[in-house]
């Protein structure tokens, strides 16, 4: 690190455009409505807002603070914290590590899913069963067990994903990610704008609108819609795990940080809110052709893009065009975040280790990229990446995120110094609640998500997978990631990481 300029943004037009591709993902799109529907449609509204603003908020301009006071990745940044705090960063970049390996497939697939639209036969088979077409004659999954084949047209989509994310990577963050962002930003929102005025002027359209918008006021007094809202407004806004605290570490000095995560927070609420539009929209036309309640086609993840959108695009007029659209869409929106979740393990290789960008690429792009090929095209592609997925989410990302703001907040007692960092130069002030969110609100939050989920773990195994692959695959990778934290802790334990630089620009 020593002796290496630290890269900054070019504009703020191009950090607040990277923080919003990271931000607006895969989630935004097919999370963001189920959890709306399930949580009151109209009426979830109230406890989204109010989970934005005691926990969305707060916990990303706590990331900006940490990323931008002490201009590192996270083990760097928490390191001039306090040195035992190293081991959180470390923890944030092996999760960022695991989610990079199989979010690159899903990229992938929707790619394919694109060309797969504009061909007949493709649209038959998904009209006639979509379901067997995705798991059966695409991914060739196999029951959990030994991998027994390998799908290579997966495997080549999914080298071309990797490849164009290192190259961005290799490119630097300005050159690169910056670049990158001010082109798939705008073409996210022409594609997506267009599928949604599509959507709207459906047969249907209506009754999926409905569905969504009317609320049920009597949800509110539900503990569990707001837990559904708290870890919406979580999981959408890319905190917790280092992201945020890494972009923001390339900010100039005088930098707005209170007022880009006002930006950012409010334009991936819009986006989710568009989301919510174009999909339930579709839905209501799905359940006209198929004679059924909406509540009877409303699904989210994997099965809604690529088992109900699929059979939606088979019996629609000028379907193709529409799902060019939709999973189009969910690439570009998937690469953004990609580029950003694998932008932590490359920063945390050139901070700790003085490895130039080109190294630090080919080890902490290169390293992932080599594994998502082995394991995700194989035909327990699907199960891994499902566990893995349900493991490292629900609770890794969650137990970093509290047991870094238990430590900030209480243990080192850093938040009046953060808050007066950030101060400095942003044009809104922050008053005490953002300690009382940070130090209250949000540890009773994450503490309460990470209950509820363990305790449906132990009421039913997830999906009905075997326990022994729960315990040894998913709970693996969760401990897992916290093991290698450890250990590169305490083995860089006695290896200084230098003074904050003065970036007085």
């Amino acid at each position: 690190m020593a002796g290496q300029v630290r890269e900054q943004w070019g504009t703020r037009a191009g950090f607040l455009l990277a923080a919003m591709g990271s931000a607006i993902g895969l989630g935004n799109i097919w999370r963001f409505p189920y959890a709306a529907y399930e949580g009151g449609g109209g009426a979830f509204i109230v406890p989204y807002l109010i989970a934005l603003l005691t926990a969305g908020l707060p916990l990303l301009i706590l990331c900006y603070s940490i990323g931008h006071r002490y201009h590192g990745s996270p083990p760097v940044a928490l390191r001039r914290l306090s040195r035992p705090a190293e081991g959180i960063g470390w923890w944030q970049v092996a999760i960022c590590f695991v989610i990079g390996t199989y979010y690159a497939v899903i990229i992938a697939w929707a790619l394919q899913y694109a060309s797969f639209s504009l061909i007949p036969r493709n649209t038959a088979q998904w009209r006639e069963n979509p379901e067997t077409f995705f798991a059966e004659d695409y991914l060739r999954a196999a029951e959990p067990g030994m991998v027994q084949s390998y799908a290579a047209d997966i495997g080549l989509t999914l080298l071309l994903v990797w490849v164009v994310t290192l190259i961005i990577l290799l490119s630097g963050i300005r050159r690169g990610i910056e670049r990158a962002n001010r082109i798939f930003i705008p073409l996210l929102i022409v594609l997506f704008g267009a599928l949604v005025i599509r959507a709207v002027t459906l047969e249907g359209a209506g009754a999926g609108l409905s569905a969504l918008f009317e609320p049920d006021w009597s949800a509110m007094a539900e503990g569990q819609v707001w837990l559904i809202a708290y870890g919406q407004v979580f999981f959408s806004m890319s905190i917790g795990f280092g992201i945020m605290i890494t972009y923001a570490s390339y900010l100039r000095r005088k930098a707005d940080l209170t007022g880009n995560a006002f930006v950012v927070g409010l334009a991936n609420s819009s986006f989710e809110l568009l989301a919510g539009i174009g999909i339930f929209a579709t839905l209501g036309f799905m359940a006209l052709q198929v004679d059924a309640p909406v509540q009877g086609v409303v699904e989210q993840g994997v099965g809604l893009a690529f088992i109900a959108f699929p059979q939606v695009i088979a019996t629609m007029p000028l379907g193709g065009l529409f799902g060019v659209l939709f999973f189009l869409s969910l690439a570009v929106a998937g690469i953004t975040s990609l580029i950003s979740i694998m932008q932590v393990v490359v920063a945390a290789l050139q901070d700790r280790f003085g490895l130039r960008r080109l190294t630090a690429t080919l080890i902490g792009g290169g390293v992932p990229a080599v594994i998502s090929l082995a394991v995700y095209p194989t035909d327990q592609g699907l199960t891994l990446l499902d566990v893995a997925d349900r493991f490292i989410n629900q609770y890794g990302i969650v137990a970093a995120a509290l047991v870094q703001v238990v430590v900030v907040a209480w243990a080192l007692r850093r938040l009046p110094d953060l808050q007066g960092h950030i101060e400095e130069y942003s044009s809104i002030r922050l008053t005490l609640w953002w300690k009382i969110c940070l130090g209250v609100i949000t540890p009773i939050v994450l503490t309460l998500l990470i209950a509820t989920n363990l305790w449906t773990e132990f009421s039913e195994p997830y999906e009905g997978y075997p326990v022994v692959l729960l315990v040894f695959g998913g709970g693996g990778v969760a401990v897992g990631a916290i093991a290698v934290a450890v250990l590169l802790t305490a083995i860089l334990w006695k290896r200084d990481v230098g003074p904050v630089p003065d970036v007085r620009k």
